[in-house]
Formats: C-alpha cells, structure tokens, sequence
C-alpha cells in the first residue's frame, strides 16, 4: 500500500543520509521505493532550486521566494510523487510542506494563513503519512552544513546556510511547533546521536507504522 514518508529538520540535520539509509532498508525487504527532494526532484523543479538556493541571489524577496517553491512543489507532486503513490509504492521526500512553513512561515515571518492555502494548491491535497523531524541545536546544524559543503564540488547551495543564528533558531521553532500540533504525524528524533543509532530508531518507528501487504 502507498505510504508517504517526509523528513524534515534544519541544515545540517543529518535528513539526507538518514532518507538514503531507510530508502535501501525499504528496498530490501521488497518494498517499491522512490526517493526524492524538495526544492528539485524532477528536472523543472531542480531549475527552481539552483535559483532558491544560490548564495547569489540575495535579492530574492519573501515573498518571490515562497511563490518558486509552490511553483517548483506544484511540478514535482505531478510529475513523481503522485505517480508513485498511485503505484501503491513508498514515496521518502527530503523535505515538503512542513519546510515552507518552518523557514518562510516561522523564518520570513510571512503569512501562515497564506502559506497553508498555497501548500495545499500546489500538492492537490497530498499530505504525508508520516514525518521524522531530525532536532538538533542550530549550531551544531550550521557546523555540520558548512563541513558539508566546503567538501562538496560543484555548485554551492548555502543560501539559507548564510542566514542568521536568528532566522535558524526560528526554523527549528517553528518544526517543533508544528510537531506539538500534529503528534500523530511527526516523529521527533535527537540528531545529534551518532548515525547508526539514529537509523535504528526511525527503522523501529516506520517499520512500526507503515501498511502492511
């Protein structure tokens, strides 16, 4: 059966190696996975991103923000996430709507009422099942982010890295608000364990909860 599965969390939480981690699980005991991202996931979308998150672009307004990432969502939940839930299979996405309202909501300090209307025009109404918000403090995100991408080759996506203490400490609020609002929906792990550790609890707790057969 279809299960959508998020992960969410502020930079440098540790979500895309733990997304990589569940998704080869999955796969090994037979399940159709189908892995994904936000900003990007298919090519339209991926454009999108290299706009929201070059360093370059500092002139990007709020609110042109906000409107590229339900412009770069309304693409990508079209084009594969609702394909692949229609398959019956397990669709893991680094990042969704909770983003949106986490940074430009609690982080840009717009509107929430509209950011909630266009969440739902750009997904059609796909939620997902289950979340797993990696908390950890924002320094410790931001170290981790940095190390990452002075490591990395190819194109610098630290737009959002370069923002203040403030604006991260307001993300991170703003994630475990909406998890105090939605217990039945996130899962709320301490990301500053060690990898392995982590990827045994989210395991138990998805294995846990998602349809059988």
């Amino acid at each position: 059966m279809a299960c959508f599965i998020t992960f969410e969390g502020i930079e440098g939480c540790g979500k895309t190696t733990q997304v990589r981690l569940l998704a080869d699980l999955l796969a090994s005991m037979g399940h159709a996975v189908t892995v994904t991202r936000e900003p990007g996931g298919c090519a339209i979308a991926d454009q999108v991103r290299a706009i929201l998150l070059d360093a370059e672009n500092r002139a990007l307004v709020p609110l042109a923000e906000l409107l590229l990432y339900a412009a770069a969502r309304a693409q990508h939940v079209e084009e594969v996430i609702r394909p692949a839930l229609a398959a019956g299979g397990i669709v893991i996405c680094d990042r969704f709507t909770d983003a949106t309202v986490a940074y430009q909501g609690y982080g840009r300090l717009l509107d929430l009422d509209l950011i909630d209307r266009l969440n739902r025009i750009a997904t059609g109404g796909i939620a997902p099942d289950l979340t797993v918000l990696l908390d950890c403090p924002e320094e410790t995100g931001l170290a981790r982010a940095m190390e990452r991408i002075n490591s990395t080759a190819g194109a610098r996506e630290e737009r959002f890295e370069q923002e203040s203490l403030r604006f991260h400490r307001a993300v991170r609020q703003g994630y475990l608000c909406l998890a105090e609002a939605e217990p039945h929906r996130f899962m709320v792990l301490d990301a500053t364990r060690g990898i392995g550790e982590t990827a045994a609890e989210i395991a138990g707790k998805i294995l846990a909860r998602i349809p059988k057969g």
